[in-house]
């Protein structure tokens, strides 16, 4: 997902241009040598892995779908807070987000300062101005579990770790009279409204070191409150709380503390005289329950000052996490697998704390009984790859995350599942009813841990809520016309896909009216193809074209981040109906061959493109397997090995689009092991073609699916044979039944296409 602020940018310089190839992230030199197989999983993991200049992910420490992100801030303009080309970092966060093409989170931020001490982050455009520092690439590491820095203005060390719910900063500063570690409350990758601050102390004791504290943050999310505890390692020598950029001191005439403040402009500043390369250290817990709890929060998971223990931790749970699938491979390979699967596994996030309760989407407080309770869901993007790899490698968490979604059902005012949720927020962003797909498909996969019947109703009630997004005239007129609403094309695809994952789950429930019922809206793409123009049109309420329509253009709005030509492949319930429309098997494959078309003498952009083909957006995520409906599964083996090479790999600019929460490198892992979901819900992947020797896939039921590639190679990328369990395979569907108990996937590479294989285009029953 780009967000349509990026996008309309996007869309003008794409727009002159000629579509070329990406060739970015390209494997190393030593993309052949084999790795030391001793090496831990989580060494191979790269956490600035991002995109060109966009800030898409946050290089600091988290623990696997954790609930804390502490991370460093170069620009609270961006996603994710932290931009790989900008010179100077502002301060060190709790929270953030993993690509997604908008800002938010970032909340409390902490810097150490040496000197006077500056109450405003100043510009980046001048260097000396604020707290903020220049720092350099050649003094700054990330890890999993760890990040440190050199700032370059105080020569004060930086390092980060985290656990679940809380993080841990350790400060090493020069000798000075002079130190100070600033708390900047008005901080946030939004809008701070209000926030509080108190230093806390046991009665009669002057030894002071804990604040505790509150902001609500206005944004991307429109409501959102988060507490904090922090303990410091050694009490203050002095301390200073100012509002407005005035100190708060004690008021003799009307009284008023010292020590705590209220307002929409607070900072906190610990000041010391600190002995050379004296480490200091904070501790952080959140929550959005209470300050009470956010200190809950870190005593019960960092009771101690052992930084290299919590570093240790993280380690060991990333270890046990990405240990789900054990491949081999080059260097390149497992640098580019794992980081895939730490990006998938870093959302949704942990959101309860160690009391077992969260902030609702109403803003109330719940406990969760059952089931851990997890946030943020970048649905629109997170349906198609990375929640069904959840539920194939991760199926318990996958339930909690489905009980998660029905809390927020629960909480919802319209009663509709999420469409873009964070933490007790929906923003409404992107479109689709898309927590239908991962209900409906962790239902099918046997996901256990949540009431089957209960998921239903959400998502029946979901799917037919007349309120939203023109529902009503979809419904009535078997389209979404777009004088009554934007985006039409794409919300009538979209809406279709997700009724048909409404109809499977009534299928499997025995409730066969509303199967059909839902089937026959699953074929409401129909309506919207102009066999005129050979693409998906809008249509108006009275059943009128419209008028002004060109299928490259990315103007007009009836398609959302894209353009008819990419959105019209938006069918991946009824391939064989969609062929059917475009005139045949090798119609429709001609046709794919033209939106791949490079136009000679392109010159090479960063945007994700092949020809019309946009891999940096989701909706083109499907396409490249479409050509195994058509009989020519060889030109989907070619394609997949051409954007795996291309457009992924370990450095900081790899990524040619926002990661998404995850679905960008779900997409990767898919297809690096051979296979895809096409269709979340159906009941088959699509077969590609595997980029690593072998892998081990360990089933959340405990079974093993091996994967092995012979003879794959840069040249070896075309299947010539499979087999699936020891039975030769020769179709390009993999049925979900041939996997569910684990088994073995062989295939046999080569490097010319074998034209006989894969041609049987029947799906499986």
């Amino acid at each position: 997902m780009k967000m349509r602020l990026v996008f309309s940018f996007l869309a003008a310089l794409l727009l002159s241009a000629s579509y070329p190839f990406v060739a970015l992230g390209d494997p190393p030199d030593d993309a052949g040598a084999a790795p030391d197989n001793k090496t831990p999983l989580v060494d191979y993991v790269r956490p600035m892995v991002g995109t060109h200049g966009e800030g898409d992910t946050y290089p600091g420490p988290t623990a696997p779908f954790g609930m804390v992100q502490l991370s460093p801030d170069t620009d609270r303009g961006l996603c994710s807070g932290y931009a790989y080309s900008d010179p100077t970092i502002l301060g060190f966060t709790m929270t953030h987000l993993s690509g997604t093409g908008c800002s938010d989170l970032g909340d409390f931020l902490f810097m150490p300062q040496v000197g006077k001490p500056e109450l405003n982050s100043g510009d980046k455009k001048n260097t000396n101005a604020g707290y903020q520092s220049l720092f350099s690439h050649s003094d700054e590491s990330a890890s999993i579990g760890y990040y440190r820095v050199k700032l370059l203005k105080s020569g004060v060390n930086v390092e980060l770790t985290a656990s679940d719910r809380a993080g841990m900063l350790r400060m090493t500063f020069p000798q000075t009279d002079q130190a100070s570690i600033l708390t900047d409350l008005s901080y946030v990758l939004g809008k701070v409204v209000w926030s509080r601050v108190r230093v806390e102390s046991k009665p009669g004791s002057d030894a002071l070191d804990t604040i505790t504290g509150f902001h609500q943050a206005t944004g991307w999310g429109p409501d959102r409150g988060l507490y904090f505890a922090a303990k410091y390692s050694r009490p203050f020598d002095s301390f200073t709380i100012t509002s407005d950029g005035n100190p708060v001191i004690y008021n003799t005439y009307r009284f008023r503390s010292s020590r705590e403040a209220a307002g929409p402009n607070l900072r906190f500043l610990a000041h010391y005289k600190t002995k050379k390369d004296e480490p200091i250290l904070v501790k952080v817990g959140i929550s959005a329950v209470s300050a009470a709890n956010a200190l809950a929060n870190l005593n019960a998971e960092i009771p101690d000052w052992d930084f290299d223990r919590v570093r240790r931790e993280t380690r060991a749970k990333w270890e046990t996490e990405l240990a789900r699938i054990q491949i081999e491979g080059s260097q390149w390979d497992k640098e580019t697998f794992y980081t895939g699967m730490y990006h998938c596994f870093n959302t949704p996030n942990l959101y309860q704390d160690v009391t077992g309760e969260y902030s609702g989407l109403d803003h109330n407080t719940y406990h969760a009984k059952g089931f851990t309770n997890y946030a943020l869901y970048s649905l629109w993007d997170t349906f198609r790859a990375e929640h069904p790899l959840l539920a194939l490698i991760q199926a318990p968490r996958d339930a909690d995350m489905i009980n998660s979604m029905l809390a927020h059902y629960d909480q919802s005012v319209e009663h509709l599942l999420p469409v873009w949720a964070l933490p007790s927020n929906e923003n409404w962003c992107m479109i689709g009813y898309h927590a239908v797909p991962v209900l409906a498909d962790g239902y099918l996969k046997g996901v256990k841990g949540f009431d089957a019947e209960r998921a239903y109703q959400a998502v029946k009630t979901t799917a037919m809520n007349p309120h939203y997004d023109s529902v009503a005239a979809y419904d009535k007129l078997g389209w979404v016309p777009f004088d009554k609403e934007n985006e039409s094309i794409s919300k009538t695809l979209e809406y279709a896909f997700d009724d048909y994952c409404v109809a499977q789950m009534a299928k499997s429930l025995g409730k066969t009216d509303d199967y059909n019922y839902f089937m026959r809206r699953a074929a409401s793409y129909k309506n919207i193809f102009d066999p005129s123009v050979g693409w998906m049109r809008g249509k108006d309420s009275k059943g009128h074209w419209r008028e002004k329509f060109d299928p490259h253009s990315y103007e007009g709005g009836d398609t959302t981040e894209a353009n008819s030509c990419q959105y019209s492949w938006y069918v991946p319930q009824d391939v064989p109906g969609l062929i059917a429309l475009m005139g045949g098997k090798e119609k429709f494959a001609a046709k794919l061959d033209q939106l791949f078309h490079v136009a000679e003498n392109a010159q090479p952009d960063r945007s994700g493109f092949i020809g019309e083909y946009w891999h940096g957006n989701e909706p083109s995520h499907h396409i490249i397997y479409l050509y195994c409906y058509a009989g020519q599964p060889w030109k989907t083996q070619f394609r997949v090995h051409q954007v795996l090479k291309s457009q992924y790999g370990s450095k900081p600019d790899s990524l040619c689009g926002n990661d998404d929460c995850g679905q960008m490198s779900a997409w990767y892992i898919f297809s690096a092991l051979g296979f895809y979901p096409v269709a979340p819900a159906s009941d088959y992947y699509v077969i590609g073609s595997p980029a690593i020797p072998k892998a081990e896939v360990h089933l959340s039921n405990g079974k093993t699916l091996t994967m092995v590639a012979q003879d794959l190679s840069d040249k070896n990328i075309y299947v010539q044979s499979l087999t699936v369990n020891g039975k030769p395979w020769t179709s390009p569907f993999l049925p979900y039944r041939e996997i569910k108990d684990g088994g073995q996937l062989v295939f046999v590479m080569g490097p010319k296409p074998n034209k006989k294989w894969g041609i049987d285009t029947t799906l499986p029953e």
